[in-house]
């Protein structure tokens, strides 16, 4: 097993531990921001982006200021969305349509979070400012993070802005 997924084991038990003391939505996505952003090497930017309607709208982050709205349908966050799917992207200049909200940023991951029925309402994005940072094993690690999250949280919020 190597070092990269030992070190997110270890990261998802404190997830676990510190999600149970959180109440909200905001509070449990802040936590994990700040979890990422200060416990993971080679990244400057983790946050969360939510979809409302046909914006993505940055929610809790850690790092330099970013983009607040990501249009429908550019980017990797929107891509990340509209295909459900996790998205690594080892060289964000070779992305099209790429959105540079840091022109610091080298590479990325997006993960998106999915509601109880399997629909994206948000997703997480963090950037590095080295090629290549992000492989398999962090989308792992970062998944089994994502997981924590309570899902009447996201029914909530998905309910308030997405499908009214």
């Amino acid at each position: 097993m190597s070092n990269k997924i030992e070190k997110y084991k270890r990261l998802i038990k404190q997830a676990g531990e510190l999600l149970l003391k959180e109440s909200t939505l905001i509070a449990q996505m802040a936590t994990i921001n700040a979890l990422l952003y200060h416990k993971t090497q080679n990244v400057f930017w983790v946050g969360f982006y939510f979809r409302n309607k046909n914006s993505l709208i940055v929610g809790p982050y850690q790092g330099p200021l970013a983009c607040q709205i990501l249009p429908h349908p550019n980017g990797v966050c929107w891509t990340s969305i509209l295909k459900k799917e996790p998205i690594i992207v080892p060289d964000v200049s070779a992305f099209p349509g790429h959105i540079a909200c840091d022109s610091r940023s080298k590479s990325e991951i997006v993960i998106p979070v999915l509601d109880s029925s399997g629909e994206p309402f948000a997703v997480i994005d963090i950037d590095s400012d080295k090629l290549n940072r992000f492989d398999n094993e962090d989308l792992w690690g970062i998944n089994e993070i994502l997981r924590l999250i309570k899902t009447d949280y996201i029914d909530s919020y998905n309910t308030i802005f997405i499908k009214q």
